[in-house]
């Protein structure tokens, strides 16, 4: 292979740098444009110049995709380390203006919040950040590292396994309560354990709320009446308006639902583990502006009194975030 003058290497240009994280990330030319926002033919000629640059094919097509090179392999812990120097000096040199800025924001949710929580961000944003888009995605086992490496901003919820590195602020707390059909025949303005027990129920198999009260069930040996089970909220008020089968479920998602669609909300009898609703994001993006911002606008709409105390005059004070234990 020829080796090429000193004098005549030029430095890669950032767009080149972002482009060969993207294609080692993904491993596909299509999800690469996706993630830079530019068309394939565009991300065709940058890479081209990127193979000159580093006189190296750097990719290989193959059935399971773009493989990289041992050179590009080599070469991907260099190129981050720069991604990084460069997000850095950006951070420094910029503040973030949310009535000028035009990006997307990614907040990793529950089903439930779909409901419950972006609406409100949703309205809040583009009131007074028109140029700013927001992608709702699924907190899954992907999450942690969606954070680390930028792909979300920001993850609404209770997690309770994220791992170190992470930050966390809590929001508000949750409790649990039980959804009925206003004309319920054998429920009226509460539910005792016994009816608990008797009544066929509804189930949500998604979510925080699905494991705590499988482990609420099993720890008191209570075994229900399931006449049906769901993936998620979607369908839930219409199945409960309509029959007489009970949901339990955390109570924002509830009194949200039972608003809409005029149920009875009824306070559970059953013992089950309450939790705190949070929000949670990388240490790599404490300080960026952008992040921030977005983390001040759920704070102001979400936190609650009760979790974040008050000033001796009274007034609001939000607790500092903490860094999740190891």
């Amino acid at each position: 292979m020829k080796q090429r003058d000193p004098s005549e290497t030029n430095l890669l240009e950032p767009r080149l740098l972002r482009l060969f994280d993207a294609l080692f990330s993904t491993g596909s030319v299509t999800k690469a444009a996706e993630k830079l926002g530019q068309s394939q033919p565009t991300i065709s000629i940058w890479l081209a110049r990127l193979r000159k640059e580093l006189d190296d094919p750097l990719f290989i097509r193959s059935a399971e995709g773009m493989l990289p090179t041992p050179r590009a392999e080599a070469l991907i812990g260099t190129a981050r380390q720069a991604l990084e120097m460069l997000r850095r000096l950006a951070e420094l040199r910029s503040e973030f203006d949310p009535a000028t800025a035009k990006r997307r924001f990614v907040i990793c949710m529950t089903d439930a919040s779909h409901i419950t929580l972006l609406p409100a961000i949703l309205a809040h944003v583009r009131s007074v950040a028109p140029g700013i888009r927001i992608e709702a995605a699924q907190i899954g086992g992907d999450t942690p590292r969606m954070l680390q490496s930028g792909e979300a901003d920001l993850a609404l919820g209770y997690i309770s396994d994220l791992d170190t590195g992470h930050f966390q602020q809590a929001l508000f707390p949750q409790d649990w309560v039980c959804l009925a059909n206003a004309k319920h025949a054998r429920i009226r303005d509460r539910i005792t354990a016994r009816d608990f027990r008797r009544e066929a129920h509804v189930l949500i198999r998604s979510g925080t709320g699905h494991q705590l009260l499988a482990d609420a069930l099993k720890e008191q040996q209570i075994v229900l009446d399931v006449a049906l089970e769901l993936p998620g909220f979607l369908g839930l008020p219409a199945i409960v308006g309509t029959t007489d089968l009970i949901a339990t479920l955390p109570r924002h998602i509830g009194e949200t639902l039972a608003h809409y669609y005029g149920l009875r909300v009824l306070d559970c009898p059953l013992a089950i583990a309450g939790f705190t609703v949070k929000q949670y994001w990388h240490t790599r993006f404490h300080h960026n502006p952008a992040n921030q911002w977005l983390r001040d606008v759920c704070g102001e709409l979400f936190q609650q009194q009760k979790v974040r105390g008050l000033h001796r005059s009274g007034r609001p004070r939000k607790r500092r975030p903490r860094d999740l234990p190891s």
